[in-house]
């Protein structure tokens, strides 16, 4: 058994660097059902938590070259919160509960044992779907979401076909077959997909990674959670302002699924990175990942006069807000109050400047933290 008080007593020791900012201090967190969760806090700034992917080692992924570059420049712009799955990584590996609301409720015993009331959230790949369900069960605690490479439909939610199902059934007997061996032949296929782009260098480091980051059984069932992911019906009752980033040619998670859960958030914004990598490289496309991120929670989704600019809207805009706050598309709005949907844009039109607001996500917190929209159905 791990004498995890005596671990985070030495580990941090461990990572010192003359550049402070960018140095890594690692320490455990405790679950309700006893599991230890290791978490990282690196860098200075404005917090920003990563919620947790399948295939991390927060110690190895430091000097990793798939990883280093998302860890230093990430840790030079914020407070970077990061932490393994439970079954992977540092965190407990002989686990019980490996599903995907254990997720959502590990995320949330990170942030509650450091302290945090409201930050920005950041989901990578399966990590999105996680971070979607955690800001809708605590909208207060969110103010921004950003998702990249994430999908709302896990594999055999969005395809049933029997094509789908022998290849979800052949990637778990490539894991059971090849996952703990030395030679990486079998896990260079998960690693191809992964990144197209990669060196020979980054692949090889990312089949290291495959192999000491989880056991073969863990990772057949990690694969298995995955592939019934459903938060569509979730996202679209995310709240806060989300920004989605997706690859365009993304092996391991197409495309289509970036911009169709884009879609079922309000006000999501939408960005198309030109890239075959589902983790970003060091690459053109990371630099434009960063300049799209780093604005986007630096927003202030506060706004103190709301209380004022409500009392100058209309009583037909402060009814048209409200549906907004429920979630509800132009469309819905028009139908339920009897409206041309061309006045319910007018009414958005006047809304919005009113509000000195530019978007729909933006009107939607102003309205929620003002108490409106307590009739959707959660």
């Amino acid at each position: 058994m791990f004498d995890f008080d005596a671990i985070n007593a030495i580990i941090p020791s461990t990572h010192q660097s003359k550049n402070m900012k960018k140095d890594q201090n690692i320490h455990f967190a405790t679950a309700k059902d006893g599991i230890k969760i290791a978490y990282a806090k690196s860098g200075e700034g404005p917090t920003l938590v990563k919620a947790a992917n399948w295939l991390s080692h927060i110690e190895y992924d430091w000097q990793s070259p798939v990883w280093k570059h998302w860890l230093t420049d990430l840790s030079t712009e914020t407070t970077l919160i990061r932490y393994d799955e439970r079954g992977c990584g540092l965190s407990d590996r002989e686990v019980n509960d490996l599903t995907f609301n254990s997720w959502v409720d590990d995320l949330d015993t990170v942030v509650n044992t450091i302290g945090l009331d409201r930050f920005p959230l950041l989901g990578i790949s399966q990590g999105g779907a996680v971070a979607i369900a955690y800001a809708v069960r605590y909208p207060e605690r969110v103010s921004h979401l950003i998702l990249y490479g994430a999908y709302g439909r896990g594999r055999l939610v969005r395809d049933q076909s029997n094509e789908a199902l022998i290849e979800a059934e052949t990637m778990s007997n490539l894991i059971k077959l090849g996952w703990g061996r030395e030679h990486d032949a079998f896990r260079q296929v998960f690693s191809s997909q992964f990144m197209p782009g990669a060196s020979l260098e980054q692949l090889q480091d990312f089949n290291e990674l495959q192999r000491i980051s989880c056991s073969p059984e863990n990772a057949m069932r990690f694969l298995d959670e995955f592939n019934r992911i459903d938060v569509m019906d979730l996202a679209s009752k995310v709240q806060c302002p989300t920004l989605v980033m997706h690859s365009r040619d993304d092996l391991r998670v197409p495309f289509d699924e970036g911009r169709i859960l884009a879609a079922q958030i309000p006000g999501a914004q939408f960005v198309s990175l030109k890239s075959p990598n589902h983790i970003l490289l060091d690459e053109p496309m990371w630099k434009q990942f960063l300049s799209q991120l780093i604005p986007f929670i630096q927003e202030d989704t506060h706004h103190p006069i709301f209380p004022n600019a409500l009392g100058e809207l209309t009583p037909r805009e402060i009814e048209v807000l409200e549906h907004i706050a429920q979630g509800l598309d132009n469309t819905t709005i028009s139908e339920v109050l009897g409206l041309q949907e061309k006045t319910v844009r007018n009414h958005i039109t006047h809304i919005f400047d009113k509000l000195a607001v530019s978007s729909r996500a933006q009107a939607i917190v102003l309205a929620r933290e003002a108490g409106m929209g307590k009739n959707l159905t959660m």
